[in-house]
C-alpha cells in the first residue's frame, strides 16, 4: 500500500478513506432495507405471497323474493340453474375450435360470440369466462358424462328469476339481467363485479341492493399460473341472501284490471288515496320476462324491444297524453275555490263558443242549454268550461291550480323511468316556438287539450287530493321489507305527504258532489251499472291528432259516501287512441269496481254485470 502511494499515486488517503466510508454506508443502508422487508414489513409480503398462491370464487347470494300484499304467494322466486363456463388456459393447443365448436352445438350458443368472449389473446388464462346461464340440469348430466369431450368445460351453480304472474306485472316488478362492462364501471365501488346479475327494470332495479343479498366467496389454492392445485377449498365465507319485499300491490285486483284493460294498449292505476299504495298497476302492451331466461333468451328480449307500440314502456307513469275531459275536475275546482262563478249562476251552451275569428264547437253540435257547474261538469261541456278559461278563470289561474294538483312534477313513485309530463305556460311557449300565449291555447288547456300532457299516475292523485281534501301521498308499490329467513318485519313504508293544496272544505264537499252527478246524471250514467258500489268521477275523450282516433280516460273513487278513507279507492283507466275507438275506459272501470267491491274476479265480475238491474250491455 505504501509502494501505491509512494508511486505518485493521485488518490489521497483522505480520500480513500472517504470512498471507504461510502461503500460502508451502501452496505449498511442495503442491509437495513433488507432487514425491513425480512422482518419489518415480512407480514405484508407474506400477505402478497398467499393472495397469489389463493383465488376466490363467488358464491352467488339468493335474490330476495317478492310477494304482493297478501304475503301469501311469492310474485318472483328463484329455480335452481346452471352456468357453463370455460377456462381457456385448460383447453390443449390446438383444439380450441374443436371445443367451442362442440360448445356451441351443445348450448345452442353461436360460435361468433364465444369467439367473441374469448379470443386467441385469452388463450392461456386461467379465470374462467362464462357462455351461458339458465342451463337446465339434464345438459349438465350430459356435459359431466361426456366431460372427456369437453376439456376446459366446468360448470356451477347460478339460479334464475321465476315470474309467477308471467307479463300481469312486468312493469311493477322488472326484469334481471348480467352486468354490462358500462355498468359495471358506475358500480364496481358499490360491491358489483363481473357477472353479476342486477335488475334492469321495475322493483327489480329500483330495490335491487335489498334484493341481491351478498355474494359469498369460495377461496382456492392456485400455482403461479392459477391452476387449482388439491381439491380442497381453503376457506368458504357463505353468502347472505336478500331482503324479502311485500309489495303494496294486490294481485286479484291486479288479474281484474289487467283483464278488464284487455289486449287495448293503455294503462290501469288503482290507487288506495288515504296512504299512497298502488293496489294496482297495467301497461299494455306488456311482456313476460320468464322467456328472457330460456336457452334464446337473448333472442326473445330482441323479439319484445322491436315489437310495435313499446311493450317496455310503463304507460302509467311514462307516458304523458292530453288529460281531455277529466281535466274538467280540476277547472271546477278553481273556479268553486276563487268563486270565480256561482255555483247556481248559468251559462248558455249553445253547442258553439266564439273566440276571436275562430269557433270552437261542442262535442254535442245541438248543445245543452243553460247549465251551472254541476251540470257543467257532468255533461262535460266544452262551452261551459272554454267559458270558465277563457273569460272567468285565465291561463296564470289554470297554471297554478295544475302545479297544485302536482301536474307537471313526477310523483316520486318508487319506479324507475317516471315522466313529468307538462303544463304549458306563456313563458314556455314563447321559448319553445318563439309564438305568443293566445286565447285559443287558454280555451284548448281548459278542456285538457293542446299542448298538457298528464300520466295515468297524475289523474289518479288529482282524484285522490279531492277524496283527501288537500292531500296527495306519495305513490309508493312497496309496503314491508322482511327477514328472508324469519319474516320478520324490518322496515314499513309509512304514508308520506307528497303535498298539501288547502282549500274551502265547500270546495271539496261540492266538487264530490259533482263528480257524482257524472255518474248518477252524466256522461257515465250509461257505463257505470256496478250495483257492488256507490261512485263518483270523470270521462275524458281526448284528440290524439288523427281522424276519428281519441284516446279514453275514466277516473273515478269509490265508495262515494263511505266516511272512512281507508275503505275507498281511486281507479284511473287510460285507453289510447292506436285502439279501435269503443270508449272503453269508463267500460273497464265498471268492471274492476265491481271485482273490487264484491271480491269478485273478473269472469265472476263480468258474469254479476249481466245479472244487474242495469244490465251489461257492452260485452
Amino acid at each position: 500500500m505504501s509502494d501505491f502511494f509512494s508511486r505518485g499515486n493521485n488518490i489521497s488517503k483522505p480520500r480513500l478513506v472517504a470512498l471507504g466510508g461510502i461503500i460502508v454506508a451502501v452496505v449498511v443502508v442495503y442491509l437495513g432495507y433488507l432487514f425491513s422487508m425480512q422482518i419489518v414489513e415480512g407480514y405484508v409480503y407474506s400477505l402478497r405471497a398467499d393472495q397469489v398462491k389463493r383465488r376466490s370464487v363467488v358464491i352467488p347470494a339468493q335474490r330476495g323474493e317478492v310477494f304482493d300484499r297478501n304475503y301469501d304467494a311469492p310474485l318472483v322466486t328463484n329455480v335452481d340453474s346452471f352456468a357453463v363456463d370455460i377456462v381457456p388456459a385448460d383447453i390443449p393447443p390446438g383444439r380450441y375450435e374443436e371445443v367451442f365448436g362442440r360448445v356451441s352445438n351443445f348450448l345452442d350458443v353461436p360460435l361468433s360470440q364465444i369467439q367473441e368472449k374469448i379470443p386467441p389473446k385469452k388463450y392461456h388464462q386461467y379465470q374462467p369466462v362464462e357462455i351461458r346461464s339458465g342451463v337446465p340440469f339434464d345438459k349438465i348430466t350430459y356435459l359431466a358424462e361426456h366431460i372427456s369431450d369437453y376439456p376446459g368445460v366446468s360448470w356451477r351453480n347460478k339460479p334464475i328469476r321465476r315470474y309467477t304472474q308471467s307479463g300481469g306485472m312486468a312493469h311493477v316488478i322488472g326484469y334481471v339481467g348480467d352486468i354490462t362492462p358500462e355498468e359495471l364501471q358506475v358500480l364496481f365501488n358499490q360491491g358489483y363485479s363481473a357477472g353479476a346479475v342486477l335488475g334492469k327494470s321495475g322493483v327489480e332495479y329500483q330495490y335491487d341492493k335489498l334484493l341481491r343479498g351478498k355474494d359469498g366467496r369460495r377461496y382456492r389454492t392456485v400455482d403461479a399460473q392459477g391452476r387449482r392445485v388439491g381439491d380442497a377449498d381453503v376457506e368458504n365465507i357463505p353468502p347472505e341472501p336478500g331482503k324479502t319485499l311485500v309489495l303494496s300491490v294486490d294481485r286479484h285486483i291486479q288479474s281484474l284490471s289487467k283483464k278488464a284493460l284487455g289486449d287495448r294498449i293503455g294503462s290501469v292505476v288503482v290507487l288506495k288515496p288515504s296512504t299512497g299504495e298502488i293496489l294496482s298497476m297495467v301497461s299494455y302492451p306488456t311482456f313476460d320476462p320468464n322467456t328472457f331466461y330460456t336457452q334464446n333468451g337473448s333472442q326473445n328480449f330482441r323479439k319484445v324491444s322491436l315489437k310495435d307500440h313499446s311493450p317496455f314502456l310503463n304507460r302509467a307513469i311514462q307516458g304523458a297524453y292530453p288529460p281531455a275531459s277529466t281535466f274538467k275536475i280540476l277547472m271546477t275546482t278553481a273556479v268553486m275555490e276563487e268563486d270565480a262563478f256561482g255555483l247556481n249562476d248559468t251559462v248558455n251552451c249553445v253547442g258553439y263558443y266564439v273566440l276571436g275569428n275562430r269557433v270552437f264547437h261542442d262535442w254535442r253540435r245541438n248543445g245543452f242549454g243553460p247549465l251551472n257547474i254541476f251540470g257543467g261538469l257532468a255533461n262535460s261541456s266544452n262551452v261551459f268550461f272554454w267559458t270558465m278559461g277563457v273569460e272567468h278563470l285565465g291561463v296564470d289561474t289554470i297554471v297554478d291550480y295544475a302545479d297544485r294538483f302536482g301536474f307537471g312534477h313526477r310523483t316520486g313513485i318508487d319506479l324507475p323511468g317516471e315522466v313529468p309530463g307538462l303544463v304549458p305556460n306563456p313563458e314556455w311557449k314563447r321559448k319553445m316556438f318563439n309564438t305568443p300565449w293566445v286565447g285559443g291555447d287558454t280555451a284548448n288547456m281548459s278542456v285538457g287539450q293542446g299542448y298538457l300532457g298528464v300520466t295515468p299516475l297524475q289523474l289518479a292523485n288529482m282524484v285522490a287530493l279531492i277524496v283527501n281534501n288537500g292531500v296527495i301521498y306519495k305513490p309508493h308499490v312497496l309496503k314491508e321489507v322482511r327477514d328472508p329467513v324469519t319474516g320478520e318485519v324490518l322496515t314499513r313504508v309509512e304514508p308520506e305527504i307528497l303535498r298539501a293544496a288547502p282549500m274551502k272544505q265547500s270546495t271539496f264537499d261540492n266538487v264530490k258532489k259533482a263528480m257524482r252527478g257524472v255518474i248518477t246524471d252524466g256522461t257515465a250514467e250509461v257505463v257505470i251499472t256496478t250495483p257492488a258500489v256507490k261512485a263518483a268521477g270523470k270521462t275524458g275523450t281526448g284528440q290524439a291528432g288523427y281522424e276519428d282516433q281519441w284516446h279514453s280516460w275514466f277516473v273515478a273513487y269509490a265508495p262515494y259516501d263511505s266516511p272512512n278513507p281507508d275503505d275507498q279507492v281511486v281507479v284511473c283507466v287510460f285507453v289510447d287512441a292506436a285502439n279501435e275507438w269503443e270508449w272503453w275506459a269508463p267500460k273497464a272501470a265498471n268492471i274492476i269496481l265491481q271485482g273490487i267491491f264484491k271480491d269478485e274476479n273478473y269472469e265472476d265480475a263480468v258474469a254479476d254485470l249481466r245479472k244487474a238491474p242495469k244490465p251489461l250491455w257492452y260485452m
